[in-house]
């Protein structure tokens, strides 16, 4: 599993020097994670690389690799339970946290979804009537041009990652 961090999270949780990596083969276990500010609060957006299908949760209290690492895959994995996507969690994503790898952002188009992204959750969360979680779930409804979907020019990262799900699955069914 790789996680691509953000210089500003690297920082924070101190994994080292991260290495560039290119897309695991198995694109639901490839995640970015970016760290920001909404209201003088730490919040860290996770996003699925390939799909950015994403997650915000609290950065208090993660100050090492170890903490991250659990939040991280327990907020995916509440985020895919919500979504019906639960059994995919189980026989794709957990599996493959046992061996984390630590990397540099994948490139600017993600890094600059995640950015459009992080704009829309700090405005919600400065509203302050949302939870983190129900943030995640609103940025799986926002239209992004960087993942055309279906002949559209764009996507929804709720849709494309249902996609990859039934992709991977299809996949792994014909080994």
């Amino acid at each position: 599993m790789i996680f691509r961090l953000s210089q500003k999270l690297n920082a924070k949780i101190k994994a080292g020097t991260l290495p560039a990596l290119p897309v695991d083969e198995n694109p639901l276990v490839d995640w970015s994670a970016h760290l920001f500010l909404a209201d003088r609060t730490q919040y860290i957006l996770l996003s699925n690389t390939k799909s950015l299908y994403s997650t915000v949760l609290l950065g208090k209290g993660i100050t090492n690799d170890t903490q991250f690492i659990e939040r991280a895959l327990s907020s995916i994995r509440e985020a895919m339970e919500n979504d019906e996507q639960g059994a995919a969690y189980e026989r794709f994503i957990a599996p493959a946290s046992a061996t984390v790898q630590f990397a540099k952002a994948l490139n600017r188009s993600v890094t600059g979804s995640m950015n459009d992204m992080i704009k829309h959750a700090a405005y919600w969360l400065a509203k302050g009537d949302v939870s983190p979680f129900e943030i995640g779930s609103r940025l799986k409804e926002i239209p992004m041009s960087a993942l055309m979907h279906d002949g559209a020019p764009y996507g929804f990262p709720r849709d494309v990652f249902k996609a990859l799900v039934e992709n991977v699955g299809s996949k792994r069914l014909e080994k």
